[in-house]
């Protein structure tokens, strides 16, 4: 095979292509152009043989001159996932482009533009675990989302902010490949709604207009801000998720097993994963404000709990939590450093003044 400049940026090893639009693509993606095949051909870059006019072809396009065709129109709040992401995004981004050629034309993009959408997601139960078909509507016009228990309700069962909304896939916390996991504050507290829809571009359609009424909230909250500096404020992943062990303010109650979230100033724990709201949330200012955290646990604890310890300090407590590995160790602190490294916005201190006070 002749030489062929490869792109590294957008793939992980790009060590496939499709010989039908020209681009590289990773071994992950390759499987999904298959699900396309109408449109796009793969080949294995080193296992499969390749003629001189498929070989001239992708000289001739390649990954820069493919996105300059098929990614014109692309909205500004529009998700466009990388290979660490969950399979249905990357699935809906490979059809949006080269199925749908959404694009191209800003009519295709109606779904998730137009300000408003209505229409039926499987929720799940708050106690029971139980998944029900709901009735979702979005509004910009009014700033929220909300759902109803009946299809022909008039009042809806909850009304979610949309200055405090977010969205992120949890396809393995849920068990479920287009899992959805929204969250919104609801007198300041955290309330989780996990929701799926069994056709992947509704999903996505609707990640992507809730994105939508986040960033037109945003430039209106935030008129001066450029949209590189909104952008990354519109949704957010979560910086770190798993078991810990805590233990009680008195630091004489017995160690715990919990599932915590860190949603970035905010560490919540919870009993189980699916939890709709928080057992506890604890507030994580910066280092100038009196926020430390420690690699192990103060000596004077007693009891069994698992061996790598944290301990975080905050100008009224402090809060002691255990790992079960020391990598598992490692990447809370490195969560938590996040930021207790970054200064304190002016918002955030009307966040952490209400901890503060929290009955």
């Amino acid at each position: 095979m002749h030489s062929v400049a490869i792109p590294t940026e957008t793939h992980e090893s790009p060590e496939w292509a499709s010989y039908t639009l020209g681009v590289f693509v990773c071994q992950s993606c390759s499987g999904l152009h298959r699900n396309i095949a109408q449109i796009s051909k793969v080949k294995s870059l080193i296992l499969d043989p390749w003629s001189p006019s498929e070989l001239e072809f992708m000289d001739s396009v390649g990954n820069d001159a493919a996105k300059a065709i098929y990614e014109q129109l692309v909205p500004a709040f529009y998700y466009c996932p990388t290979f660490k992401d969950c399979t249905v995004l990357r699935d809906q981004w490979i059809r949006a482009k080269y199925e749908r050629k959404e694009f191209l034309c800003v009519e295709k993009q109606e779904p998730y533009s137009a300000g408003y959408r209505e229409g039926f997601l499987w929720k799940r139960g708050r106690d029971n675990g139980q998944y029900l078909s709901r009735k979702f509507i979005l509004s910009e016009r009014e700033g929220v989302l909300k759902y109803f228990n009946k299809h022909d309700a008039k009042e809806p069962k909850a009304i979610m902010k949309i200055n405090t909304l977010n969205a992120t896939f949890q396809p393995s916390k849920m068990g479920t490949a287009h899992g959805l996991q929204i969250t919104y504050l609801k007198d300041n507290s955290t309330r989780n709604v996990f929701v799926y829809h069994e056709d992947g571009k509704e999903i996505v359609d609707w990640f992507n207009a809730i994105r939508a009424a986040r960033l037109r909230y945003l430039q209106v909250a935030f008129p001066l801000a450029l949209n590189s500096e909104l952008l990354p404020k519109v949704t957010r992943n979560y910086l770190k998720e798993g078991y810990m062990e805590k233990t009680g303010p008195k630091h004489t109650e017995g160690f715990k097993k919990r599932w915590f979230t860190m949603d970035d100033r905010r560490l919540m724990y919870f009993k189980d994963p699916l939890d709709a709201y928080a057992r506890g949330e604890v507030f994580i200012g910066s280092q100038e404000n009196g926020y430390i955290v420690l690699p192990d646990l103060p000596s004077t604890i007693q009891g069994h709990h698992w061996p790598f310890g944290i301990t975080i300090v905050t100008p009224d407590r402090k809060f002691l939590f255990a790992c079960e590995t020391e990598v598992e160790q490692k990447e809370w602190i490195t969560a938590f450093l996040t930021v207790i490294n970054r200064p304190m916005l002016p918002q955030e201190y009307a966040v952490e003044a209400y901890f503060k006070h929290k009955p």
